[in-house]
């Protein structure tokens, strides 16, 4: 059955809640310690990491698990809204005036917390940075970014993006890098724009793991690219994600600023470089292309990768959610996310594609018109 862009737009935003509920519960922690939390791999939904989560890091006093999605889909899900709004491309200026003030002046259902509360509470202080200087800085939006810690706190919101541009690589690749500019500078920007591609060349027709990999390599620049080379280079040699977990590891090490101990990280951390990348993006890919863009075996590897895992499997199960449409997503997994995180998963979905239809239809006017201007001053018509 032929899919059609509603049926990859809810894979793509279903899959990416999926990856990051399952995800969050083992952030922060290495594949052994993992594995031995859980009697072994990960192999869908579990419950917290601690059992008395509310005290076990007092700085993150978050109920991560039992289907909970965490900040990366609430971010996502904010973007969407910004579209529903704006309703046509967005860019630096669409966050200051729409994104900020709806994670400041609206209160929604927080898994974590078990509460309503303002979305700005939930969310992480590299997000925070959004509000402090757009909202209270007052900083020109396209420059907010510089200076924030480089990370994947703007790639990890950025399928929305992908999908708005669904079958463009290139232009997802330009919108992503200037909707993250209040929030990144760096390789953690242009991690947005390259992730946001891989989004957007999935809804290509035939499109596959390796036909998203090379797109995306086609975009990248710099350490990112690199980053991404590597680690898909070793992926090509694994169908498991057993097997692929040390050397992905390994491959992506060179490029990361993190270190070995992601809890502790390394005095250059997170600053930023033109020879370094984030570590998510490119195991992202290396696992789609270990789990051969089939949702379950790529979110599963992203998972039992640890480190940052929810936001490594909220962009492997974008990606593979585009791919296989929404029915290639477990419906065990996603139907109970969407119960105990007390969200509906597919209405945004389905209202981000109703926005992509009619953003196509301007950009289809907006190009015929600069045809005839471009046709009448070349002599062309």
């Amino acid at each position: 059955m032929k899919l059609t862009l509603e049926d990859r737009i809810i894979g793509c935003l279903v899959g990416a809640a999926v990856g990051d509920a399952l995800g969050g519960p083992v952030e922060g922690w290495t594949p052994e310690q993992i594995a031995e939390r859980h009697g072994g791999r990960v192999r869908g939904i579990v419950g917290p990491f601690y059992e008395e989560w509310r005290t076990a890091r007092p700085i993150a006093p978050y109920h991560k698990g039992d289907g909970h999605v965490t900040d990366d889909t609430l971010m996502t899900h904010a973007l969407v809204r910004v579209y529903s709004t704006v309703r046509d491309h967005l860019d630096a200026y669409s966050v200051a005036d729409h994104l900020v003030p709806d994670l400041i002046g609206t209160p929604r259902w927080i898994p974590e917390l078990e509460a309503e509360a303002l979305p700005l509470q939930r969310i992480f202080l590299a997000e925070k940075w959004i509000v402090a200087r757009l909202h209270y800085g007052h900083i020109d939006p396209r420059e907010a970014g510089a200076g924030n810690i480089v990370n994947c706190g703007a790639a990890m919101y950025m399928a929305p993006v992908g999908a708005v541009n669904a079958g463009n690589p290139s232009a997802a690749y330009a919108e992503a890098l200037e909707v993250a500019a209040p929030h990144q500078s760096s390789y953690g920007r242009e991690a947005a724009g390259v992730f946001a591609a891989a989004v957007a060349a999935a809804f290509r027709p035939g499109a596959t793991a390796e036909s998203v990999v090379a797109d995306a390599l086609t975009l990248a620049k710099d350490g990112t690219r690199a980053a991404i080379e590597a680690v898909c280079e070793v992926a090509t040699g694994h169908d498991d994600f057993e097997s692929a977990l040390a050397p992905l590891r390994e491959a992506v090490a060179p490029f990361d600023t993190v270190g070995p101990h992601y809890r502790q990280p390394s005095l250059g951390a997170r600053r930023p470089s033109r020879l370094h990348a984030i570590e998510e993006l490119p195991v992202a890919l290396g696992m789609l292309l270990v789990g051969g863009g089939d949702f379950r075996r790529s979110v599963l590897g992203s998972v039992n990768y640890g480190r940052d895992c929810d936001s490594i499997a909220t962009m492997s199960g974008a990606v593979a959610g585009v791919l296989g449409g929404a029915d290639g997503i477990p419906g065990e997994w996603s139907e109970t996310v969407a119960k105990a995180s007390r969200l509906d998963l597919v209405a945004p979905a389905r209202e981000l594609a109703a926005v992509t239809r009619e953003v196509f239809g301007l950009d289809v006017r907006r190009r015929r018109a600069h045809e005839d201007a471009f046709g009448s001053l070349a002599g062309l018509s």
